[in-house]
């Protein structure tokens, strides 16, 4: 392989596949980056066995190949070169010569052949959103993926597409988000993405109105962002009936200024750290939010002043859960839905239904 392309192209594709890579792999060309030259293109590729990531840089090539190169060190050396114009080329000891104004590099490659295939897979379905709606889709909704291995199915999201609306959940036992848009597509389908892909992917998306591909197959998805494709496995089994688990019988209401109770609920979160977990206690009643939180280190209490709609309630939250939920609405002002002491509050918007978020409450003790 010869080659020769602009450093800041390669740095940037060869940064964005890394995160695909293997740190310690069982098999080595893993830990590496294949590079394919072929048809005035450089195919750049990480995978990890999961997670595939692959893109395609413009190239002038004096002679087509392939090798695999360490992701680390290839990364490391094409960040600190000098100039713009970069000179790769390897010989038939898949020894990798990197030139670049007066500096070149020698460094130990593989094989190809010793780097697994990418998924390939047979196309089932397509549907296509545009880049930014589904950057705030996977943002509001990823946090709420469990990290519990234990029942991998809810370690990802169900994507569900049925008449027009495209809708992602998670749920991790202690919360729940659901984030609805309109598209454009027939499709009815659902499947369930892993929460790591997810997060690969919002790193590629940009706040522009390009449309992404998902390209969905019985086994595998494929996301199409750009000039970037991200290449997963689906997680089989079955996702619960979300729908079933949100509360109806409403006995409280409250429309609150989002970043009002987000501030008071961080003044509360100071008195909680990793090894202290105290629930922020919350008092719904005369047209007021008690807010309190009693910890081994001290004592905070703070109130707001609100309409209240219904009964009185008191209710405690884990202060982390409640405060992701918050800051994930995308609304100046939310609607806060009560049923009672011990059932999950309901986040939602003022108006329409493109967001909603459950957080499960934490039980009191009589100490108020």
């Amino acid at each position: 392989m010869k080659i020769s392309c602009l450093r800041t192209d390669l740095a940037n594709a060869v940064s964005n596949v890394s995160r695909a890579v293997s740190s310690k792999a069982a098999i080595p060309a893993l830990e590496g980056v294949l590079i394919k030259a072929y048809d005035n293109s450089l195919n750049i590729s990480g995978y990890n066995l999961e997670i595939g990531i692959t893109t395609d840089i413009d190239v002038t090539i004096q002679e087509e190949g392939e090798i695999v190169v360490s992701a680390k060190l290839f990364l490391d050396i094409v960040r600190k070169l000098p100039e713009e114009i970069v000179m790769i080329e390897t010989d038939e000891r898949m020894v990798t010569y990197i030139t670049c104004g007066n500096v070149d590099y020698q460094i130990v490659g593989m094989s190809s052949i010793e780097y697994p295939d990418l998924p390939t897979f047979e196309q089932t379905d397509m549907i296509t959103v545009n880049a930014k709606t589904l950057r705030e889709m996977i943002r509001q909704t990823v946090y709420a993926v469990s990290d519990n291995n234990a029942k991998p199915i809810y370690t990802g999201s169900l994507f569900e597409i049925e008449d027009g609306l495209f809708r992602i959940v998670a749920i991790d036992g202690y919360r729940m988000a659901i984030r609805s848009e309109n598209v454009d597509s027939e499709s009815k389908n659902k499947f369930v993405v892993p929460g790591k892909t997810q997060l690969e992917v919002l790193k590629l998306l940009g706040d522009d109105e390009q449309n992404v591909d998902i390209i969905i197959g019985q086994r595998h998805i494929t996301f199409k962002v750009d000039n970037y494709r991200v290449i997963s496995r689906l997680i089989e089994g079955n996702f619960i009936d979300y729908k079933t688990t949100i509360p109806t019988d409403v006995k409280t209401e409250v429309i609150i200024n989002t970043r009002v109770i987000i501030n008071s609920v961080e003044r509360m979160s100071l008195l909680n750290n990793d090894r202290i977990q105290s629930p922020v206690r919350c008092n719904f009643e005369n047209d007021e939010i008690k807010l309190s939180c009693a910890s081994a280190v001290g004592r905070a209490n703070d109130s707001i002043s609100v309409s209240i709609m219904g009964e009185k309630v008191e209710i405690g939250f884990n202060n982390k859960y409640l405060l992701d939920a918050l800051k994930n609405c995308d609304t100046d002002e939310i609607r806060l839905a009560l049923s009672g002491p011990i059932k999950p509050m309901v986040i939602k918007p003022v108006k329409g239904d493109s967001f909603l978020s459950i957080v499960v409450p934490m039980r009191l003790s009589n100490e108020g």
